[in-house]
């Protein structure tokens, strides 16, 4: 809708994002086309990233002015085989977006979608174009829930090198090698069923 206000627009795009583009962290993350708004449509799935990506696109094709931001997080509620996949429990460059609404940048999290916070008994992040939607510090059962370790600002593309090299770094150069042989191999998908994955318990 051409005539509608920034602020309606860039929710209305939010929820559209957060809950069409289901979260998967088990797809491939080395390439820069790995994060075109294009390929998160196409394949419905995404992690942080890809969704912040398709948010920022879908901003900045109605007018808004938007960007991609990164911390890293530290996930208390990752399930069990997602962190022995990774080795961790710390998530290098969670990616969120930024509108530039009323004068000042806000920030979007359309990570995760509806779904998957029911499962872990986490409300749903929410967004009113005029506060920060970020993640909740616990979860319904008062459990912690998502910690923030390092912000790494904005960027107005993905800096898929600096993605990479953290992961390699956190994870090791090692293990995120089998995971990007892994990928090739399997033309880009993943043989992991992220929504039938344990929920952690405490």
């Amino acid at each position: 809708d051409a005539g509608e206000e920034p602020i309606a627009k860039a929710v209305r795009l939010y929820y559209c994002v957060r809950d069409a583009i289901w979260y998967d962290p088990y797809l491939p993350f080395d390439k820069p086309e790995h994060y075109r708004a294009s390929s998160v449509l196409e394949r419905g799935r995404a992690f942080c990233i890809g969704q912040a990506t398709l948010l920022c696109a879908l901003g900045r094709a109605s007018g808004i002015p938007a960007r991609v931001g990164f911390a890293d997080v530290r996930n208390h509620l990752a399930n069990r085989q997602l962190r022995e996949f990774m080795g961790s429990d710390v998530f290098v460059f969670h990616g969120y977006t930024e509108f530039y609404l009323e004068g000042r940048w806000v920030k979007a999290t359309p990570a995760f979608n509806i779904e998957l916070c029911r499962k872990h008994r986490v409300a749903p992040l929410e967004f009113n174009g005029r506060e920060d939607s970020v993640f909740h510090p616990f979860n319904q059962d008062n459990k912690l829930f998502m910690e923030y370790v390092q912000d790494h600002g904005t960027f107005a593309d993905i800096p898929v090198g600096r993605i990479v090299s953290a992961c390699e770094h956190t994870y090791g150069k090692q293990r995120v090698r089998q995971w990007i042989q892994a990928y090739e191999a399997a033309a880009g998908e993943s043989s992991r069923d992220f929504e039938r994955e344990d929920v952690l318990e405490h």
